[in-house]
């Protein structure tokens, strides 16, 4: 797992962490990876993908809703079950983060995983909630590498604690402002009447150029040493298909926002309303070929939402924070999303993908330097 993480070099990130800074601070949140890295670059075949397995509940408690909204920035991308999401204000299935290509294959073995350690969950429907980014520059992403089973391996794996971040799961072939891309989290506690809450946010980052990227206030991306391969020249796919140039900006970006707090639907739909001003922070103005989506979901009032024909209940009841008193959960957002993207960036490594392409890795060096 790699350790360096955004605040390691010297950025003096606003707000409180928790204990891993992490998405998995949120009670009862697991994460799980599976990371494909396979043939060496120009291979016949070459994997650089994989699966990002989230459970709200933990794998004990896949089945059980949360309460739940989704917002979108610009919808040049997919996660399934978000019209369920709207309807309900909830969802009760994992969550899952891979490639564009991939979303069946995860959203197959998401159903088979339910089916086999939840199959009271599963004996009704189960629309779970598949994410994705395109990684096409480092993957070959027609090999059809991610298969059920790869999804069904990050479920298993799923657990609380330090998250590891950049070149792994779902985010193992992305790129972020043309640095090398990928996975990233962050978490801020928020004090709230006697006690503390916590906000998480994970995120697959695959957006942005390299002449937005700004880390607090410093104009970072222009000034780079780093090669940006991916926005600098034309690239060609395999397999007789036609060529295409690369468009700066683009790629998306999949957010996910959880919390300890209670609250309503409506409220977790406003916290995923948050999410661009965190993305904002890091220079991005979203593309028109970035598929910005975002979910948030809140943990609190396990036993409410059950949507049921089974439940044969009169009356359902949630506690929730007053709507005059969310802002501070709204700030927790911006400064969690900001440093999630921040951390995908430090931890991410050079990598060398299909056709000989290389994604480079932010310069720690440089970010040093700006805030020294």
């Amino acid at each position: 797992m790699t350790t360096t993480r955004a605040r390691d070099l010297g950025i003096p990130l606003e707000g409180t962490p928790g204990q891993w800074n992490a998405l998995t601070d949120v009670p009862g949140v697991e994460i799980g990876y599976t990371t494909l890295i396979e043939g060496e670059p120009g291979a016949e075949s070459v994997a650089r993908t994989g699966v990002t397995a989230i459970l709200p509940r933990g794998r004990a408690g896949a089945g059980t809703p949360v309460a739940a909204g989704t917002y979108s920035l610009n919808g040049n991308g997919e996660l399934t079950g978000r019209t369920w999401i709207d309807e309900a204000g909830m969802f009760s299935t994992p969550i899952a983060i891979t490639n564009s290509h991939s979303v069946g294959a995860v959203h197959r073995g998401v159903d088979l995983w339910m089916h086999e350690h939840h199959p009271e969950a599963s004996v009704q429907w189960m629309l779970p909630v598949v994410g994705e980014t395109w990684d096409g520059y480092l993957n070959q992403i027609n090999g059809d590498h991610v298969t059920s089973e790869h999804a069904r391996a990050a479920l298993d794996a799923a657990a609380s604690g330090p998250v590891a971040e950049g070149n792994v799961g779902g985010g193992t072939g992305m790129n972020c402002y043309s640095f090398k891309g990928g996975s990233g989290t962050a978490s801020r506690v928020v004090a709230y009447g006697d006690r503390d809450y916590t906000v998480g946010v994970f995120l697959q980052a695959n957006f942005g150029s390299r002449a937005e990227f700004t880390v607090l206030g410093h104009h970072l991306g222009p000034a780079s040493s780093a090669p940006a391969p991916i926005e600098d020249a034309a690239w060609f796919v395999r397999e007789g298909e036609a060529a295409r140039r690369s468009v700066p900006g683009a790629g998306s970006v999949i957010v996910i926002v959880g919390t300890d707090a209670p609250l309503l639907p409506g409220q977790c739909e406003a916290l995923a309303r948050r999410v661009p001003l965190g993305l904002a922070r890091t220079g991005t103005t979203g593309g028109h070929f970035s598929g910005d989506i975002f979910l948030a979901f809140s943990t609190a009032n396990e036993g409410s939402l059950v949507s049921s024909m089974a439940d044969q209940r009169d009356l359902d009841s949630l506690a929730f924070i007053p709507w005059g008193r969310i802002d501070a959960f709204y700030t927790a957002v911006v400064q969690a999303v900001e440093e999630a993207i921040l951390n995908a960036l430090v931890a991410a490594e050079d990598l060398a993908g299909r056709d000989d392409h290389i994604s480079y890795a932010l310069p720690h060096d440089e970010v040093r330097a700006a805030f020294s």
